[in-house]
């Protein structure tokens, strides 16, 4: 009783995620506003797929698309190298409390609101002359993503046997070669798992990159899609369009690269 209750709760979830989407994947396809008005829920009478092309060509969807992938790629880069590294420090040095001193400082940043930081930052990167730069973008994505970062992967290096580590220190490795050549081929899991969910996180972020671009040409997707509305808000067809390639990249890593990102949690959770 207790499963098929659990299973119409999940169910339920998945029924009010997926219906939204379902009526956007159909309406990008339909010819016009009326077909979409008279017709919501229906599959498109033909499909029009010079819905996405004009999409593409009037809003700049491309540009958008190519500096969200560009800003998401390098600040999750970023995020895993400082992140491996001071996981690396603080799990497999022999400074405890230091070490513990540290990752506990660093863990409350899981508790501080983004939001809370937004106008010191904002000072902070118009004394930088960062403003109005993707690097505005790059610096907080990567720093608000390490808490949880280090946690992951701290808690999968932690089960990492020091046998391996004497092992390689015979050989005449040092801290560096350690790392490098030992500690990161075996945390694959966790890294691929942190790597992924900075990237969603990372592309799917609005509020820093409206607050802290203002050109045109350097907006990510989320933040052109609003001027796309404005643009455009007469043709829904279209606008679903360009809602579209918003969500589909998305959804294919998350696909499949899914497993990827249950095995690394789950390694962490398990062996920490």
């Amino acid at each position: 009783m207790k499963k098929i209750f659990s299973h119409i709760i999940l169910m339920s979830y998945i029924l009010v995620i997926i219906i939204p989407f379902v009526f956007v994947l159909f309406s990008s396809f339909k010819e016009n506003n009326i077909e979409i008005v008279t017709n919501p829920w229906g599959l498109p009478s033909s499909f029009h797929f010079d819905n996405y092309v004009m999409a593409w060509k009037n809003a700049k969807i491309g540009t958008y698309f190519f500096n969200s992938l560009y800003i998401s790629v390098v600040a999750s880069v970023a995020t895993l190298g400082f992140g491996a590294a001071t996981s690396y420090a603080l799990t497999r040095m022999k400074f405890l409390n230091l070490s513990k001193f540290f990752y506990s400082f660093i863990l409350l940043g899981l508790v501080i609101p983004t939001g809370s930081l937004l106008v010191p930052l904002y000072k902070l990167i118009t004394d930088l002359h960062l403003y109005n730069t993707h690097l505005a973008l790059i610096f907080p994505y990567a720093t608000f993503a390490l808490p949880v970062s280090i946690y992951i992967i701290c808690a999968f290096m932690r089960a990492i046997p020091s046998e391996l580590e004497e092992a390689a220190m015979i050989d005449g490795l040092g801290a560096f070669g350690l790392f490098i050549k030992i500690i990161l081929p075996i945390s694959i899991p966790p890294l691929v798992t942190v790597f992924i969910l900075n990237f969603l996180g990372n592309w799917n972020e609005f509020v820093m990159a409206n607050f802290y671009l203002s050109s045109e040409n350097l907006r990510t997707l989320p933040v052109g899609m609003v001027g796309f509305r404005d643009a455009f808000n007469t043709n829904y067809a279209q606008l679903s369009a360009g809602i579209m390639y918003s969500v589909v990249p998305v959804l294919i890593i998350y696909s499949i690269l899914q497993e990827k990102i249950i095995e690394g949690v789950t390694a962490g959770s398990v062996k920490g």
